[in-house]
């Protein structure tokens, strides 16, 4: 028996194919739209990850500008080295290759970790690096064992190379991977990533933008595991510019080796441009071993060292200017009328004052001596009178016309003013008035005043040249890394000293004086018969019983520090000095032999050196001969200023 539903079955089924059919169309018609946001909206993006899965970027550092002497010796350069970079999408297995890099390139699993974090944000498949500076044995584990850590890529890019070490040290600079800091504060930043080498300090620090240069890149084709096959484009690094310094590299030698073993600083200056011929601080560091990395222990050590090694003494240095400062006393006295040329002082062996004794270094004194003599003999109790008359406020006005109190411009980071004291700073600074027995401290350069060696071969630069104080300027020119022509400087005039002509010649007969006469503080050095005009100084550092010729006798950290400040020939000069040695005792004995090798050696009586220049570390042909304490005893007990 059988039961007919008419039309009902075939009605029913047509409407489950009728939804069928919708269902799958509706299901085409989103995969067509996902295929067309995928194919045509998405193209560019897929596009890009499709050539990552077969082509990396790897930045090209650009070569750093070269650095040279105003002789054209170069001083800093780029070598070859090589660079760790890691790409994380390609690493197949994370905890082999953290294992295989510290074993081969003593890398930390946590180092790698954090190199990664750093680099949070970059785009896919761009190269981190991972390390640089990796040695030749590092090098080859890599090279030997790269098929087994897919991601991990070697590279070689320019490295510095400082070629007279520790002669240039506090010049030149060194180079330090940039931090967070830093990368916030570069102009612009663009151009600076985590990883890359940043000046640190010095010239290097000072001229980051001239000597840096434009990095380029490189498209590298790799394989399935990520493994380098070929360079597929490449975007040429453009170099940066090349420095050309001022800076005589016989007289730069001459100072370091003169100071070797010595803590102080020495600075030399064309007196008729204000070209700085040399700039040593002592004792240095090996910029080469800051620039190639160097370990925490190893820096702790560098900064923490007593002797302050990473301070320039040469720009950061105050010291008390002590007799150097009487020549410039005088010119002020000259000047304002307090005395004449032939004004006669009776300069016993000590001075009083109220309920105190300002004694003389001269155990029986000068007798009735002139200016003139009193620069000669460095007379204290002649300089006390005079500074009483002359009063601290003409005293401290004439110091800061001769440029103390103020940054020279040289251009170098973490230059100090110096200070020079008045009745003004003093109430200011400790809210008590200025007394006349501070006035006798600050006549013969002692008490509060401070000066830079820069500032104190800078104002004898103006005396030697007749009254022009120049801006100390270390950059000859610059030479363009695009080809555009060199950038070259040209002296720059701050003023002149507020002394006349006529005054200002009797201050430099006295400094002539101080060598080449009987009893002038300095005598010995007429034998170097290199015309050598100057001063002698020995700044007090505490107050000694009784002083001592015996200077080895007297515990380091109480020692006198020493000065002298001259320039050569007096009748044309070409070279100005200044030389401080910290605890050297007397400035005949301990700075002034260290300013005749450099006057020496930039005078032409050394053999030049070799176009090829040193290698590094090496001071070179130019071997001083230095004067020891005990060989200059003579001189010191005649005249231990």
């Amino acid at each position: 028996m059988s039961v007919y539903f008419g039309d009902k079955e075939p009605l029913e089924l047509k409407r489950r194919l009728v939804i069928a059919a919708a269902a799958v169309g509706i299901a085409f018609f989103a995969l067509a739209v996902r295929l067309w946001y995928l194919q045509v909206k998405e193209y560019e993006r897929y596009m890009e990850l499709a050539a990552n899965n077969s082509v990396r970027l790897i930045k090209s550092t650009a070569p750093r500008g070269a650095i040279y002497t105003s002789d054209g010796i170069k001083i800093a350069d780029n070598r070859p080295g090589y660079e760790l970079y890691l790409v994380p999408e390609d690493v197949k297995d994370w905890a082999k290759t953290k294992d295989m890099l510290h074993r081969l390139v003593d890398i930390a699993p946590e180092d790698v970790d954090a190199k990664i974090d750093d680099a949070d944000g970059r785009p896919a498949f761009h190269a981190i690096k991972l390390k640089d500076e990796l040695t030749w044995e590092e090098t080859v584990k890599v090279e030997n064992y790269k098929f087994e850590m897919p991601g991990v890529i070697l590279e070689v890019a320019p490295k510095r190379s400082y070629l007279f070490g520790e002669a240039f040290a506090h010049l030149v600079g060194y180079l330090g991977e940039i931090n967070e800091r830093e990368l916030k504060e570069v102009k612009p930043a663009a151009h600076y990533g985590l990883g890359d080498y940043v000046g640190k300090y010095g010239l290097e620090k000072a001229l980051e933008s001239e000597m840096r240069g434009v990095d380029g890149g490189k498209e590298i084709e790799v394989d399935a595991l990520g493994r380098k096959i070929r360079v597929v484009n490449q975007i040429v690094p453009q170099p940066g510019g090349g420095v050309r310094l001022t800076v005589d590299l016989k007289a730069q030698l001459a100072a370091w080796d003169a100071l070797r073993g010595k803590v102080g600083a020495a600075v030399a200056i064309e007196p008729s441009t204000g070209r700085v011929l040399a700039m040593v601080s002592s004792p240095g560091f090996d910029p080469n071993h800051l620039t190639t990395g160097i370990s925490r222990e190893d820096w702790t050590e560098l900064v923490e060292n007593p002797q302050n090694i990473l301070n320039n003494r040469a720009i950061q240095g105050l010291y008390p200017p002590a007799s150097t400062f009487k020549p410039i006393h005088a010119a002020a006295a000259l000047e304002a009328g307090v005395i004449t040329p032939s004004t006669e002082i009776y300069s016993g062996a000590a001075f009083r004052y109220g309920n105190r004794e300002y004694r003389d270094w001269k155990e029986g004194g000068h007798g009735v001596i002139p200016v003139h003599r009193a620069i000669v003999e460095s007379s204290d109790t002649f300089f006390y009178q005079v500074g009483l008359k002359l009063g601290v406020e003409r005293l401290a006005r004439c110091a800061k016309g001769f440029g103390f109190g103020t940054r020279t411009g040289i251009g170098l980071a973490n230059e100090k003013a110096g200070l020079v004291p008045n009745e003004e700073w003093k109430q200011k600074t400790y809210g008590k008035k200025w007394f006349e027995g501070e006035t006798i401290s600050v006549s013969v350069g002692q008490g509060y005043m401070l000066v830079t060696p820069l500032q104190l071969a800078a104002a004898y630069a103006a005396i030697a040249n007749g009254g022009t104080l120049y801006e100390p300027r270390l950059i000859d020119a610059i030479d363009r890394g695009d080809g555009a022509p060199s950038r070259a400087s040209a002296p720059l005039v701050m003023g002149r000293v507020p002394i006349s002509a006529a005054n200002l010649a009797e201050v430099k007969e006295g400094l002539i004086g101080v060598v080449h006469e009987d009893g002038g503080t300095a005598h010995f050095l007429a034998a170097s018969g290199l015309n050598i005009a100057g001063k002698t100084g020995t700044a007090q550092v505490a107050r000694l019983i009784q002083r001592t010729k015996n200077v080895l006798s007297i515990p380091y950290k109480y020692r006198d520090h020493a000065w002298f400040a001259g320039f050569a020939p007096y009748d044309d000069p070409r070279i100005a000095v200044a030389v401080i040695v910290e605890h050297g005792g007397f400035g005949a004995s301990a700075a002034a032999p260290v300013a005749r090798e450099i006057i020496k050696a930039y005078l032409g009586s050394q053999e030049p050196i070799p176009s090829g220049g040193v290698p590094p570390g090496v001071v070179g042909p130019v071997q001083p001969r230095v004067v020891p304490a005990s060989a200059t005893a003579q001189d010191a007990a005649e005249a231990s200023d």
